[in-house]
């Protein structure tokens, strides 16, 4: 199921998420260097960033110690601590973000409506804390780089799944070689999206990481999303299609 639109308004322009899908497509096209690959770009530039700023859960293990993959681009000269906020917004190919940006897309400006700029800033940014913190515990001993904005948006996918269970989303589903779209509760939406998830993340235990995907850091994203959410929303009133307004 892919998401293309909801039916929440929001009351202003949600200009924190502009800015924040702007960044990581500025850090992956011009920082990074990703280009137009699909996926797994492997231009040296872009294996390098992706040395020095991924975050690496052995390198949080073994404080002290520097992962390297690839010697022609000598040892990371990036601290290991601020790695979690660098990979935040890096991507690892077209596909990916162009995924994580089409959710934040439709579900961050109705959190950052409900929320306000300055606390859906902070809340992002834990989200994304938290789920690499998770993905971390789930297997200290990888050396594989984390990088991708889909454990902070999943934070926002959970919090908007608890502040707007009845909303309507407009959704692709493709059924084989045929396609449909389906205006579809957000309950079912990301009710299914995070089951799929942590499925996967169950079965891919302990690295987590089926496929390239880290999908303990897609359930931590989005259990802080749920649990966090009515913290940093405040005080509410309902809205339409049995959604929240901030008041």
């Amino acid at each position: 199921m892919i998401p293309l639109r909801d039916n929440i308004p929001t009351r202003r322009a949600p200009v924190v998420t502009y800015a924040l899908i702007a960044a990581n497509v500025i850090v992956y096209f011009f920082w990074q260097r990703g280009g137009l690959s699909w996926g797994n770009p492997t231009g040296h530039h872009f294996q390098c960033q992706l040395q020095d700023f991924g975050a690496i859960p052995y390198e949080f293990a073994h404080p002290g110690t520097q992962v390297v993959f690839d010697r022609s681009c000598g040892v990371p000269t990036a601290s290991t601590w601020i790695t979690p906020f660098t990979a935040m917004f890096m991507h690892g190919g077209l596909l990916h973000i162009g995924g994580n940006m089409l959710f934040l897309w439709i579900f961050g400006n109705n959190i950052e409506d409900t929320m306000g700029r300055v606390k859906y800033v902070v809340f992002y940014v834990i989200g994304g804390l938290c789920a690499f913190g998770l993905q971390f515990v789930a297997d200290t001993g990888s050396t594989v780089p984390t990088l991708g904005a889909s454990g902070a948006i999943a934070a926002v996918l959970g919090g908007y799944l608890l502040l707007y269970p009845r909303a309507r989303v407009v959704t692709l589903i493709f059924i084989v070689f045929f396609f449909t779209i389906l205006e579809l509760p957000a309950l079912l939406v990301l009710g299914f999206w995070f089951v799929m998830q942590a499925y996967s993340a169950a079965i891919s235990y302990p690295s987590g990481s089926g496929g390239g995907v880290a999908y303990f850091a897609h359930v931590g994203g989005f259990v802080f999303g749920l649990l966090a959410v009515k913290a940093f929303a405040g005080r509410r009133k309902p809205g339409p299609a049995g959604g929240l307004w901030r008041r």
